[in-house]
């Protein structure tokens, strides 16, 4: 079915599944509890990352876990894909399917003339040159050098691009909303569901970006699987080997590095869909670096790795790094006061603005412990609960009959 074997079949639709009930899943406890005020996630701006980054890393996993090349300049086409659906706003209209697709084909492009020459290096070297492409960028975007070079407003600098009023909008017609919107369906628009103490709101926004997102984790299963996939993954395993049987590899491996820039590309179309305002920061190299983390984090080279990596992150980023010691204390509240005060103490490095703390203890704890990363923990667990099964299945075959 749909050109799948039956395990990956399974996965694809539990990750469907999994996605399109995020907004129910992601508030487990009443809203206005303390443990729903502080962990539910269900709320659209934050979904929406989820997804958004999971075809992000989805992307780069087709370059970095199939080939091994390690991309720290992938947060260029982030921006790449930013940049052009802000401008199809500013020129068009504010629907965006012409946002979306011009975004994809700028980052395919651009990713081309990047990956021509990073690839023409391996290991290291290859990482540092698209970190100094990835770089640049971000210097021109930041500066508006190009709006600079020819008079006009390119990148608009540090302050970010917007649309404004005066801006042409030649497909603009009267009524047409003043927000993103796929032909009429806006993207901020959305519904709410109130059951007992808990409020689930289905955002268009985030549905869209869902169902792209299910369609990349879709694309990904069939790269994988196909000859081309296996071809990618020989290059990893040795490629001088390959080069010695006469192969050309860098075609195979160009086309990874532009799929992967694609993929970047819609992600950061899809961003500027959410919400039309983007700056130079998505260009950064610290960006970049976070898509590194969120790939080794889920799984380097596995299906379904990279969006439990970005997903994970995100969640840390976003409700890790939101508790404060007034919330702590109303969780202790129950306890004895020094106990209380102590606990607090104790826990306070981790949260709010040392999430980063947090973050990098996890993070040293999986390449210690887990180097295949949480996909790695979650096989580990499953061959432990079959082990004990087995056994269990094994004592009960031997026990004599009474």
């Amino acid at each position: 079915m749909l050109g799948l074997n039956s395990h990956d079949l399974k996965m694809f639709i539990v990750i469907a599944i999994l996605t399109l009930a995020a907004p129910i899943l992601l508030n487990p406890f009443p809203d206005a509890s303390a443990l729903g005020e502080s962990f539910n996630a269900g709320y659209p701006a934050l979904m929406q990352r989820f997804v958004i980054f999971g075809i992000l890393v989805i992307g780069f996993n087709l370059l970095f876990g199939l080939t091994g090349y390690l991309s720290f300049g992938h947060a260029a086409f982030l921006g790449i894909g930013s940049y052009a659906a802000v401008w199809m706003f500013k020129l068009l209209s504010y629907n965006i399917v012409p946002a979306i697709l011009l975004s994809v084909i700028v980052a395919g492009l651009v990713s081309v003339v990047i990956g021509y020459v990073s690839l023409r290096r391996s290991g290291i070297y290859f990482s540092i040159l698209t970190l100094a492409f990835a770089q640049m960028m971000y210097a021109i975007a930041y500066s508006d050098l190009l709006g600079r070079m020819f008079g006009i407003t390119v990148t608009n600098g540090e302050t970010g691009l917007q649309v404004y009023n005066d801006d042409p909008q030649i497909l603009m017609s009267a009524g047409d909303p003043t927000v993103p919107h796929l032909f009429g369906i806006t993207m901020n628009g959305s519904s709410t569901w109130n059951v007992g103490g808990w409020s689930f709101i289905f955002q268009n926004g985030y549905y869209l970006s869902a169902i792209f997102m299910i369609a990349a984790f879709y694309l990904s299963i069939r790269i994988f699987r196909s000859p081309f996939g296996l071809m990618l993954r020989a290059i990893k395993s040795n490629q001088t080997r390959m080069h010695y049987t006469g192969l050309n590899t860098k075609p195979y491996m160009l086309a990874a590095f532009v799929i992967s820039g694609m993929y970047a590309g819609l992600a950061g179309g899809l961003l500027s869909a959410m919400d039309p305002l983007t700056g130079a920061e998505r260009m950064f190299w610290t960006a970049s670096g976070e898509i590194v983390v969120m790939s080794i984090l889920g799984g380097v080279g596995t299906l379904i790795g990279p969006v439990l990596g970005a997903g994970l992150i995100k969640y840390l980023e976003n409700i890790v790094s939101k508790i404060n010691d007034g919330i702590l204390h109303n969780w202790f509240a129950f306890m004895p006061d020094w106990l209380d005060n102590l606990l607090v103490t104790i826990i306070h490095p981790f949260i709010g603005k040392g999430w980063h703390l947090t973050l990098g203890l996890l993070f040293m704890a999986v390449v210690i412990f887990l180097p295949g990363g949480l996909v790695e923990g979650g096989q580990r667990i499953g061959r432990l609960f079959r082990r004990k099964k087995s056994t269990d299945a094994a004592n009960g075959a031997t026990k004599p009959a009474e």
